[in-house]
């Protein structure tokens, strides 16, 4: 009798764990396949991961290249320092110099391109991080150097830079009678939230210093009112560097509350359809263009097999379906338009995918070149306290927030976005950017080059056509062509909307060219045995053996 009663507890304790195993086994299946879709393993991974590097003797031929290819290689390389050194070289001399203080600068110098190559390369090549002047759709070294702007400020560069000096010039005018008085709000804050409200479609905004602080603030208050801890975000997108929303290698503590699923995927519908756990989700839509794949960056371009492209009507049908299982589960839907926001349309990506978000937040461009976070949302969701327990509160406050030289920034930059000169400017953009996409890659594959573009309107990624360890240098001949990049290399390209069809054809012709010196640098060699299965294999061989060392 005790030992029949021992069994059917046993058989009714299995069966009440039954559905908890299904519920995570379904979110198991819904992540990425890949370390980018399993933050704690690649966390671990890059614990593990040993750094090495080639010398002399292996960097030049790490593909399996015959000697003379290496030796041409190694001539090019030193032919394109020397050049470096005296074409940019105040640029470069400030840089090291500042290195040694400024943390940021050490960083990105190690990951322009591989860990295995970038000791040796920085030897022989420097890289300016110093700009003096900008005008048009350039700017200027302190050498006097010119370059097509590629960068974009990093998204902030929508309408060219002399957009945004008269935006902060008019804000400090505006601003300057009041001055930093901080607390109180000028008088154009009010103006600004109608605005913005009008932009957003939403009912309350609030004001923060970054777009990273604007997504925490978003995702604080998607959890104080739905009383939930989970967050969903997509494999690959970026929300800032906050822990909760950017696990895996980059984070010092391991995700707690943060589910990593598939970007446009059944299973990740489901499982959002299924589960009571479940605060907010967060989509960043720039993940349009490369969906599940992180940002492009020429430091993990070690084989030529970075993707990305960009179907509108398929993430679009994406976006209104995450609406409906939103809409149905009580999960509040955020938009982060920091990157995008005013890009891809003057009512954002709600305008140009047409799906309204219950939180948005927005950065960068909105402040008229100056620093901004801004939150927008539904009054039940914006609300930061509870009328009925006074002491539950949702607190969010910061010195800088409102700052009346930046609201008056924003101010300038939201009566630009209403002018017919800018609103031009958005006119066809996507099939101008596509077009201009299509007549490069047309001009590439008639010169015989392995490279091609992807594009979501003037946000660009550089793809390569066949296997190769050595791509990633083509960033440096697009710098000796006076094409200025940022840091992540041929990883991502951000245009202004101000580049005329002229500027547009001299982008153009200067890239042609350095593809052209990267052929004749013997960058681009390879037999038939050069597969991109080959070449992990070789790195997985060589991280092997520095374990075994």
């Amino acid at each position: 009798m005790d030992e029949t009663l021992t069994l059917s507890a046993l058989a009714l304790g299995v069966l009440a764990l039954l559905p908890a195993a299904k519920r995570r086994l379904e979110l198991s299946r819904a992540k990425h396949r890949s370390l980018a879709g399993h933050s704690r393993m690649a966390k671990r991974l890059a614990r593990w991961l040993p750094g090495y590097a080639y010398d002399d003797s292996t960097w030049f031929n790490s593909d399996g290249a015959p000697e003379s290819v290496a030796s041409q290689r190694r001539t090019a390389l030193l032919h394109l320092g020397d050049e470096f050194r005296t074409r940019y070289r105040h640029s470069a001399a400030m840089t090291a110099q500042a290195r040694t203080s400024i943390s940021d600068l050490a960083f990105t110098g190690r990951y322009r391109v591989p860990f295995q190559y970038s000791p040796l390369l920085r030897e022989h090549l420097q890289v300016g991080a110093f700009l003096r002047a900008s005008e048009g759709v350039q700017v200027e070294d302190l050498d006097g150097n010119r370059f097509y702007d590629l960068t974009g400020s990093y998204g902030v560069n929508v309408l060219g830079y002399d957009a945004y000096k008269a935006c902060m010039a008019e804000g400090a005018r505006a601003a300057e009678s009041l001055g930093p008085v901080l607390g109180s709000y000028h008088p154009c804050v009010l103006s600004n939230a109608e605005r913005l409200k009008r932009i957003s479609g939403l009912d309350e905004v609030s004001f923060h210093m970054s777009g990273t602080e604007a997504v925490m603030q978003a995702v604080r208050l998607a959890r104080y009112h739905t009383g939930r801890k989970r967050l969903v975000r997509f494999c690959g997108a970026y929300h800032g560097w906050w822990e909760d929303v950017q696990p895996g290698p980059g984070n010092p503590l391991p995700p707690r509350e943060t589910y990593t699923l598939q970007d446009m995927a059944e299973r990740s519908l489901h499982v959002l359809a299924t589960r009571r756990d479940i605060a907010c989700v967060l989509v960043n839509p720039l993940q349009a263009l490369h969906p599940n794949a992180n940002a492009p960056g020429d430091s993990s371009l070690i084989d030529g097999s970075r993707r990305a492209h960009y179907d509108k009507a398929a993430y679009t049908a994406w976006l209104k379906r995450l609406r409906e299982v939103c809409t149905a589960r009580g999960i509040v839907l955020i938009f982060d338009e920091v990157f995008v926001g005013f890009r891809l349309a003057p009512g954002g990506a709600q305008q140009y995918f047409g799906v309204q978000a219950d939180l948005v937040t927005y950065g960068k461009t909105l402040g008229g070149g100056l620093p901004i976070g801004v939150v927008c949302g539904k009054a039940a969701l914006m609300k930061r306290y509870r009328e009925d327990r006074p002491a539950d509160l949702c607190f969010a406050r910061g010195t800088f927030n409102a700052h009346p030289y930046v609201m008056a920034s924003m101010s300038a930059f939201l009566d630009r976005l209403e002018t017919p000169e800018t609103r031009t400017l958005y006119q066809g953009l996507d099939d101008t950017w596509n077009r201009r996409a299509a007549s490069l890659n047309a001009q590439l594959e008639a010169a015989g080059h392995p490279v091609r573009v992807a594009n979501l309107q003037t946000i660009w990624t550089v793809l390569y056509t066949q296997p190769g360890r050595y791509h990633w240098m083509l960033q440096f001949y697009l710098r000796q062509q006076g094409l200025g990049l940022s840091w992540v290399g041929t990883g991502r390209f951000i245009f202004s909307l101000n580049y005329t069809e002229a500027d547009f054809a001299e982008v153009a012709r200067r890239f042609l060219a350095a593809c052209e010196a990267m052929r004749e640098g013997g960058w681009w060699w390879r037999d038939e045995g050069l597969t991109t299965k080959r070449i992990r294999r070789s790195v997985l061989r060589e991280t092997l053996a520095q374990l075994a060392w």
